[in-house]
């Protein structure tokens, strides 16, 4: 039997040069599962449901409301700070929403008995661009989250924290 002992060191004990080799094979070691599960989360929290979302070239994210585009806002309005966008665009969306319904109701051809304004054209396209907006937030939220998480800083965050060892050469052990 033969035994071999290896030196090991932690990541301020390693040369520049090596260390930026270790980041580099740790690259994902913040995204290598599925770290959007809170923003989902938040999402749900607020009446929307985050389908599927992509972050590279023609980054996009594909949802739907649980309940609906009113209660979604209301949501918003009660478990969202006053600097965050998806607040600030549910206060707009609520002013959209009672323009719009005032000037359905303010056309010649309008008639109460018949036409509720909820069951409009003028009203689904109001939600439907909420949602569209609220989706962008979220899309937002996402590519700022995953840049934190792949960034220099917080993949040498993960490291110390973790007190990962390295060879010589930037292996980790």
């Amino acid at each position: 039997m033969r035994e071999a002992t290896i030196k090991v060191y932690k990541y301020e004990e390693l040369e520049e040069s090596v260390k930026q080799k270790a980041l580099e094979k740790l690259c994902d070691i913040n995204v290598d599962y599925e770290w959007w599960e809170f923003i989902y989360d938040d999402a749900e929290r607020i009446g929307l449901k985050i389908e599927e979302f992509e972050l590279d070239r023609g980054a996009y994210c594909k949802g739907e409301w649980i309940e609906g585009a009113e209660e979604s806002a209301e949501k918003i309005l009660r478990e969202h700070g006053e600097g965050c966008e998806t607040y600030k665009d549910a206060l707009r969306f609520r002013a959209e929403l009672e323009q719009a319904e005032v000037l359905f109701k303010s056309r010649k051809d309008y008639d109460p008995e018949y036409e509720e304004f909820k069951e409009s054209e003028e009203y689904e396209e109001v939600c439907e661009e909420f949602l569209r907006i609220l989706l962008e937030d979220y899309r937002i939220i996402l590519q700022k989250d995953y840049d934190w998480l792949t960034s220099e800083e917080a993949i040498v965050e993960m490291i110390e924290a973790n007190e990962y060892e390295f060879t010589k050469d930037g292996k980790i052990m």
